[in-house]
């Protein structure tokens, strides 16, 4: 059987809390695949100790193995404090684009009824973060000033992985940047989409302009959409998305870095939310997104194994759901570990059973 390292990159507050919880899924004895975990505390109080050494030693594994499952992690607001680990991640693996799907989860009634699924794909470097920023004068003639790139590779990356995801959903490619108001910069973007295009003609394709795009959300329902986005304009579209299906915690989110050809080279998985320090210690809060991050991981494994356990912590933890246990985000009662105990005794019934069928 394949081995397979994961690199467990560890946080802070209830982020640890949940990726401890999301760790009990991938246990090897559980799901049937060799998995190996390679740790590094990513906590804050570790950053500082080692001036963010550890975080370059994770991304320099992940890149290594191909493999990376992250927790929420604090970022600290103090100028020239060790910031987020989040940019040196992405820099040190090469990551071009974040996928965030929202999915209708059973038995939540979603906001504006909309139901299929969607997700936005999203640059994960450039654009307005990393920006050179400054500012001129005093007083009220004090003006502030930004400089911001993108490049034809990273935009590329986004739209093909755009159409991809759509043909693996049978979904529509939906919305874009303002590329009308912005046909150098954000053009970049609408170039590459109307490129990927010709290339996939058997995907829908309909561009729109950011603006719309936020305010059409609100009137779709039925039709599943991948949304291709610049890196700001995509973080804000991506929570506002998941939370119109219920929680911002229903739903996890993949980092993905690609070779020449396009071909994915190292994932990073993880959950949308922070670390929610009102939640810590007290059990509370909903593991959803951290399974579903194991999930997704697995099928980049690419084995039969990983597809089955994949295949079946989705719809354990759906079903979980279904079946009334959920945290209180979502109106129930069951405690972090309850959750999570469910879902593992349902995922073992299922692999059991699909076993003596195979």
């Amino acid at each position: 059987m394949d081995k397979f390292t994961i690199v467990v990159m560890e946080g802070d507050q209830t982020g640890q809390e949940l990726l401890e919880e999301g760790l009990r899924v991938l246990d090897p004895a559980l799901i049937g695949v060799n998995v190996e975990l390679m740790r590094f505390d990513l906590s804050l109080e570790n950053r500082r100790a080692t001036k963010n050494q550890v975080v370059h030693d994770a991304a320099a594994a992940m890149k290594e193995h191909g493999f990376g499952y992250k927790a929420a992690t604090i970022t600290p607001e103090i100028p020239g404090d060790v910031g987020s680990p989040n940019a040196i991640l992405r820099k040190g693996i090469d990551g071009t684009v974040i996928v965030r799907t929202g999915r209708r989860i059973p038995s939540i009634t979603p906001v504006a009824g909309v139901y299929a699924p969607i997700s936005v794909v999203r640059m994960a470097v450039d654009d307005a973060y990393g920006a050179k920023e400054w500012r001129e004068g005093e007083g009220v003639d004090e003006i502030a000033y930004r400089t911001e790139k993108i490049s034809r590779k990273i935009c590329r990356g986004v739209a093909n992985f755009a159409f991809e995801q759509a043909r693996k959903m049978n979904a529509k490619v939906f919305g874009g940047p303002k590329f009308t108001v912005s046909p150098v910069y954000e053009g970049m973007l609408k170039e590459e989409m109307d490129l990927s295009a010709k290339s996939f003609a058997d995907v829908k394709y309909e561009p729109q302009l950011i603006d719309a795009t936020y305010a059409l959300l609100l009137n779709t329902s039925g039709e599943p959409l991948v949304i291709p986005a610049l890196n700001r304009d995509g973080d804000c579209l991506s929570d506002l998305v998941l939370q119109m299906f219920g929680s911002i915690a229903g739903a996890e989110s993949v980092l993905l870095a690609f070779d020449e050809q396009q071909n994915v080279t190292t994932v990073m998985a993880e959950a949308p939310h922070g670390t929610a320090p009102g939640l810590f210690g007290k059990n509370v809060a909903n593991p959803m997104a951290m399974i579903l991050a194991a999930a997704s991981m697995l099928t980049f494994f690419k084995t039969k194994e990983a597809d089955l356990a994949s295949r079946a912590i989705y719809e354990s933890t759906l079903e979980a759901v279904v079946e009334g246990v959920r945290t209180a985000d979502l109106g129930g009662t069951a405690s972090t570990t309850d959750f999570t105990d469910e879902v593992i005794r349902r995922m073992k019934t299922k692999l059991e059973v699909w076993k003596s069928l195979s």
